[in-house]
């Protein structure tokens, strides 16, 4: 640990591990922990992968005690970085000194804490992405000089992700500000490589390990409940939450902010059976009512929280014994993410999907469509104003979207609509791929293609999220595949596996690329081979699924590329 002294040479896993029992009371590092830790002592950036529950925390804590300097730890959620913040000040007798700054604390408080930092009196200290872009902030974490910064919800920073925020954009420029520029850790639950990928981009990580560990969550039996017309759905759902909830607390998934009230006042209706107690929470609510809402679940006050996908992230309650799904999510990366917080303390744990063909229509309804290009190339004008001098980089042609009179440069103050947020990043994207002398109008194609290609990743999970739905082989195998992570045998603890659908997945040596390596096929470029599938259970054949840059997933025929060389090494 540092006590302002120099440390005669650099920490090691060993120190990392007396630390980890000493101050923490943890006798052992978890699954991906350890290598994590030993990437950020040997100096290189880390992006880690784990899920809901499995420790990410301490993998900033532990080299956070013992590099020298602070460590900046840039989070979302107010009552998640409140929470870091009371734990570690309960821990180390001072060593773990630490300190938010954020909206909910008073101005001295965060004059005091920025002050404290640059005075080498913090250990830890807690930021918004909105507390960085502000220049005064960036000025003291600056002078505080940290030699580690965690990135916590990472996937945020994806515009591939499904919880995307703008105000996580401009992470990676201001971190590089910094002199001398800190190990970065990024952090996240769940990312599907494309998101991994970008993540890592827009974070400028350098010279970076990627750790996936633990996705099996083998305690979490996975069921996909079929359902012809929507009112037997409806009904369905609310019988198999009133059985769930005999055996605990739970959260109920919808897609919309009006169904969040209309099957929170079903189950808690005594005239169909067991009232349970309910509680709603949408992004729509204000933030008293969502932190109530959250407060209640958290304190055991209600039996179930029906919730669009705004609910979760932050949420620390290990005994969840359901997660239902009364609607089909857009994608398995945020649809894994949410079953995960289920079961975390290890006891069995239940999550079951409804599900209708019809309802990826409402899916479809909500994704990122292709801007018109128009607007696009006002924003790549207004940006190449901004290049020629200060006040000149304002948007005002697509008025009929909002648009007016919004500077581009304060995107990278998180103050802009998501939307022109989104066409910030997409016009910087299109910039990087033409090169810096390319003109507006070319930058705008680039950036309308970009679009596409994103439309079609963005169409390619919605038609995953079906095949998982829909797939007679185990779903635990699947989801996995997805998330680049490989199970051999079949789980054990899915509908499919009861039914015994489920076979033995076709193993790496019987097929012509390994799971990783990657691919290239005439029509839809490079890709990444995610894993195979057998067909035997409905008898097909065999079956490629590929990770597409351009196209998104895309499943072949195994038979198909073998005859005609569909793929090839790339």
């Amino acid at each position: 640990m540092t006590d302002g002294t120099t440390t005669p040479g650099p920490p090691t896993l060993a120190e990392v591990r007396t630390t980890a029992r000493e101050v923490f009371g943890w006798e052992r590092l978890r699954p991906g922990q350890a290598e994590a830790i030993s990437a950020l002592l040997d100096g290189h950036d880390v992006l880690l992968v784990l899920p809901t529950g499995a420790g990410k925390s301490a993998v900033y804590q532990l080299p956070g005690l013992e590099l020298p300097g602070p460590t900046l730890v840039v989070s979302p959620l107010i009552a998640l970085q409140q929470d870091q913040v009371r734990s570690l000040l309960e821990i180390g007798e001072g060593d773990a000194a630490a300190a938010a700054v954020s909206s909910a604390v008073p101005a001295a408080e965060r004059r005091a804490a920025l002050e404290a930092a640059a005075a080498g009196e913090l250990e830890f200290l807690f930021l918004s992405p909105e507390q960085l872009a502000n220049e005064e902030v960036l000025d003291a974490v600056r002078a505080a000089r940290p030699s580690l910064v965690a990135v916590d919800e990472a996937h945020c920073v994806s515009v591939w992700g499904h919880d995307f925020r703008p105000e996580y954009l401009r992470l990676g420029e201001r971190i590089d500000t910094l002199d001398p520029r800190p190990r970065v850790l990024a952090l996240t639950a769940t990312a599907a490589p494309p998101v991994r990928e970008d993540v890592a981009a827009r974070l400028h990580l350098r010279d970076a390990a990627v750790i996936v560990r633990g996705f099996a969550r083998p305690g979490i039996a996975l069921e996909v409940v079929r359902a012809v017309e929507d009112a037997d759905k409806r009904r369905a759902v609310v019988e198999r939450v009133r059985a769930e909830a005999e055996n605990g607390v739970g959260i109920v998934y919808v897609a919309t902010r009006r169904h969040t009230t209309e099957l929170a006042d079903a189950l808690a209706d005594p005239s169909t059976g067991t009232a349970l107690r309910t509680a709603t929470y949408h992004g729509g609510m204000r933030r008293a009512e969502r932190e109530e809402a959250q407060r209640r679940f958290t304190e055991d006050e209600v039996d179930v929280v029906v919730a669009t996908s705004a609910f979760g992230m932050g949420i620390d309650k290990p005994d969840v014994r359901f997660v239902v799904h009364a609607d089909v999510p857009g994608s398995p990366d945020g649809y894994y993410q949410e079953v995960g917080r289920a079961g975390r303390d290890g006891e069995p744990a239940v999550a079951v999907l409804f599900y209708r063909p019809e309802d990826l229509g409402l899916q479809r309804y909500f994704r990122v469509g292709v801007p018109d290009r128009e607007d696009v190339l006002e924003v790549a004008r207004a940006l190449d104003r901004a290049q020629a001098g200060p006040g000149r980089g304002t948007i005002s042609a697509p008025e009929r979207d909002g648009a007016r009179g919004h500077d581009v440069a304060a995107s990278s103050r998180g103050r802009l609509p998501r939307r022109l947020a989104r066409l910030r990043t997409l016009v910087t994207d299109a910039r990087t791929l033409r090169g810096p002398d390319a003109g507006p109008a070319a930058v705008a194609d680039a950036a309308v293609e970009l679009a596409e290609d994103r439309r079609r990743t963005d169409d390619s999970r919605l038609e995953m999220m079906r095949a998982y739905a829909e797939t007679a082989q185990c779903r635990r195998q699947f989801l996995l595949a997805y998330l680049g992570e490989e199970l051999a045998e079949p789980c054990g603890r899915c509908d499919t596996c009861w039914a015994g659908t489920a076979t033995e997945r076709v193993v790496d040596d019987a097929v012509p690329f390994a799971t990783g390596s990657s691919v290239r096929h005439a029509e839809f470029g490079e890709g990444t081979v995610m894993g195979y599938e057998s067909g035997e259970e409905n008898g097909e054949g065999d079956r490629v699924t590929v990770l597409f840059t351009s196209h998104g997933y895309r499943t072949l025929s195994l038979d198909a590329v073998l005859e005609h060389d569909l793929l090839a090494p790339a």
